[in-house]
């Protein structure tokens, strides 16, 4: 892995060339091994808190912990595009629009002791702005090589706070064009509930029933880009103790290694259907 700047990581982008890089600023991580129509996003993985903020926070780093989705850049790492950001989204959140990116409050609880000022909400938008810079670029790029791109969007979500039943899996379908990708939706659902984890017993993946794919990431992506579909895709966080901060490395890496066969074939089926 090298070290690049945000004008480097654009130049290497759209000269084709393989690489993995940091971001020089360490705000996110691009992988590409080889161009393939399909790209591996993990946008909430980052757990980094800028340390000029750490005084002025009321959440705790378990707070923050708790809301972010530890290891979906784990799930994914084997596939040859992997976009994640390293930053936490409770200093800019890069799953919401600019406006909305840095917070006030976090989940019912005010965050900052004092409001930050507007050089500290700069310089964490610019962050925010360049991620959406080399997106761009990078999905840009493939529609332009290959007509039409994928992407799987990956997160986690907390179950415990929901007092129902809730699925294993969860795809956000309500802002993508349903009509044109249904089939490719509907087989990504089938094949997330074939996975087969420790310490589940059973498998339930549904769709628009915990989230309903709001995200600005897809959001962004969709709008900008008609031939690239965005699977906003949500794992119930049984792959941790969400109460205790404990991972559970058995069931990472079973999610990971099947998520790197089953990927692989749905980002199969999807270029025969819509590119080849």
């Amino acid at each position: 892995m090298e070290k690049l700047t945000i004008a480097e990581i654009i130049k290497h982008i759209k000269s084709r060339r393989t690489f993995h890089a940091v971001a020089s600023d360490y705000s996110f991580t691009l992988k590409i091994e080889r161009y393939e129509p399909y790209v591996c996003a993990a946008i909430h993985d980052g757990h980094q808190f800028r340390r000029e903020l750490w005084d002025n926070c009321l959440h705790s780093e378990y707070d923050r912990w708790y809301e972010e989705d530890p290891c979906t850049k784990e799930f994914v790492k084997s596939h040859p595009i992997v976009l994640a950001g390293c930053d936490s989204r409770f200093e800019y959140d890069l799953n919401r629009d600019p406006g909305q990116a840095v917070f006030e409050e976090a989940w019912g609880k005010q965050l900052w002791k004092t409001p930050l000022s507007t050089s500290a909400k700069r310089k964490s938008l610019q962050k925010h702005a360049a991620f959406y810079e080399i997106t761009h670029t990078l999905v840009a790029e493939l529609e332009e090589i290959f007509g039409a791109a994928v992407i799987y969007d990956m997160h986690s979500y907390n179950w415990r706070r929901w007092d129902r039943e809730v699925p294993v899996i969860n795809l956000g379908t309500k802002n993508i064009d349903n009509d044109r990708f249904g089939s490719m939706v509907e087989n990504w659902r089938s094949e997330l509930a074939q996975l087969k984890l420790p310490k589940v017993t059973e498998i339930t993946s549904n769709i628009n029933d915990t989230f309903y794919g709001n995200g600005y990431f897809l959001k962004y992506n969709t709008e900008n880009f008609k031939n690239t579909l965005v699977l906003a895709t949500e794992v119930k966080k049984i792959y941790c103790d969400e109460h205790r901060q404990i991972l559970f490395p058995e069931v990472i890496y079973a999610l990971e290694r099947q998520l790197a066969e089953k990927i692989t074939a749905h980002a199969g089926l999807f270029r025969k259907t819509y590119i080849e």
